[in-house]
């Protein structure tokens, strides 16, 4: 069976504008094509859900605290009523800092990203600009075929 698309024109979208919108098919499989493109092209992807993410700085390039939630089991005395913090380090800073050597960066592939607020997009947008290496993939939703714009015209669409 030959290869319907290459991604080429995906890649170079990426490259130019650093940080893309992707509408794609409700019944998937077309994500996971395009990921492979971008690691057969010497980029790194890493995946995660935009639910939960919090404050995205905190949470992308500084070290941050998460309490886990405490299941009922709380330690009296110890800790306060909330549980304990632990501290674990930035997703994006440290996937930046352990690249291959060869790798060409870090492709940040965000999962329902039309939950985020424009001041989170706008810092994902701002983010691929500070830091070369970082590339943004942010899923905006659905439609009947893949498709991508830049984040920017996105963002102004909005």
């Amino acid at each position: 069976m030959p290869l319907l698309t290459t991604g080429k024109g995906f890649i170079r979208a990426l490259e130019k504008s650093g940080a893309i919108a992707v509408y794609a098919p409700l019944e998937g499989g077309y994500e996971g094509r395009y990921q492979r493109r971008l690691r057969a092209t010497g980029y790194t992807s890493f995946s995660l859900s935009a639910r939960g993410l919090g404050d995205l700085g905190a949470y992308l390039t500084q070290i941050h605290g998460v309490r886990p939630p405490h299941l009922g089991k709380k330690n009296i005395g110890q800790e306060g009523a909330v549980g304990p913090t632990y501290f674990v380090p930035p997703i994006a800073t440290y996937q930046v800092e352990n690249l291959p050597p060869k790798s060409k960066g870090l492709v940040l592939w965000i999962l329902e990203g039309f939950i985020l607020s424009q001041t989170e997009i706008q810092y994902l947008i701002t983010l691929t600009q500070q830091e070369p290496k970082i590339k943004v993939v942010l899923e905006m939703g659905g439609d009947r075929y893949f498709r991508w714009e830049a984040l920017e015209n996105s963002l102004k669409a909005a």
